[in-house]
């Protein structure tokens, strides 16, 4: 994952919470981003909860519905709207009969998909704020990282190198002293030192990998937001298309052939 540019002021931060961090502190290792990892899990619950509460597919089958009525009472004449007029006289009430009945069901349809159309809104204002959400995740994840990646550079170019400087001079001046038991015993310290520090290096690129696997999360995540978010959209506008403008449509011809009639 290519890393995100910083603001000066972002970096500053990073190199603040750089020096901050113990590496030999385990307990600190341990718990490093943790929060922030489990605000990512914490939110993709949410998401996962977000996109199992969709139901486009009672959207779409109102819409079909309704389609389906409107159509449904042109094909009931043989000859379309103006079919009547070639019928007897009472061809006239029996269409205002039809169109009655047809009027209920559009109507009763066209109130769910208001319904529909106001919760598929306040939806994706919602997924708007999430996708903001996961962004600052990734950010604060980004800097974790980085931060980490630091310290950890700093530790094994200039810590551990230093301990190991430190038990070549204490070795040389053993050897040249003849040094006593003691100072053998001060050597092997030194020695578990620097692999005590060394392991835990290990353990924290570790904790940074793992830190990557859940921003590499938060970045797949991203463009999901904005899939069902989408999906949203599309099916707002198709309710929008139908009640501003198949059914007004279909009133004013039949207010034009019944009125003509």
């Amino acid at each position: 994952i290519p890393e995100p540019v910083l603001t000066p002021e972002e970096q500053q931060i990073v190199r603040e919470f750089a020096a901050k961090i113990d590496v030999e502190n385990t307990a600190q290792i341990m718990q490093y981003g943790a929060g922030t990892q489990k605000k990512m899990a914490d939110f993709s619950d949410a998401a996962l909860t977000n996109v199992r509460a969709q139901d486009l597919g009672e959207v779409g089958e109102l819409i079909v519905n309704v389609v389906g009525e409107l159509k449904g009472f042109d094909t009931e004449e043989d000859k379309g709207f103006f079919g009547f007029f070639k019928k007897q006289a009472n061809k006239l009430e029996m269409m205002k009969n039809r169109y009655d009945k047809a009027e209920v069901s559009v109507t009763k349809i066209s109130d769910a998909l208001q319904q529909h159309q106001v919760r598929l809104m306040k939806d994706s204002a919602m997924l708007d704020q999430m996708y903001e959400q996961n962004l600052a995740y990734f950010k604060e994840l980004t800097m974790y990282i980085l931060a980490g990646k630091q310290k950890l550079e700093e530790v094994r170019t200039v810590v551990v190198p230093e301990l190991m400087n430190a038990e070549v001079t204490v070795r040389s001046v053993c050897e040249t002293l003849c040094a006593m038991n003691a100072q053998n015993v001060g050597l092997a310290e030194d020695v578990q030192a620097a692999k005590d520090l060394a392991d835990k290096c290990q353990r924290f690129e570790k904790k940074i990998y793992d830190l990557e696997l859940t921003r590499a999360i938060s970045l797949q995540t991203a463009p999901q937001i904005r899939m069902i978010q989408n999906n949203d959209n599309v099916m707002v506008e198709k309710i929008q298309t139908t009640l501003v403008n198949t059914i007004p449509l279909w009133k004013n011809q039949m207010v034009i052939t019944l009125g003509i009639a």
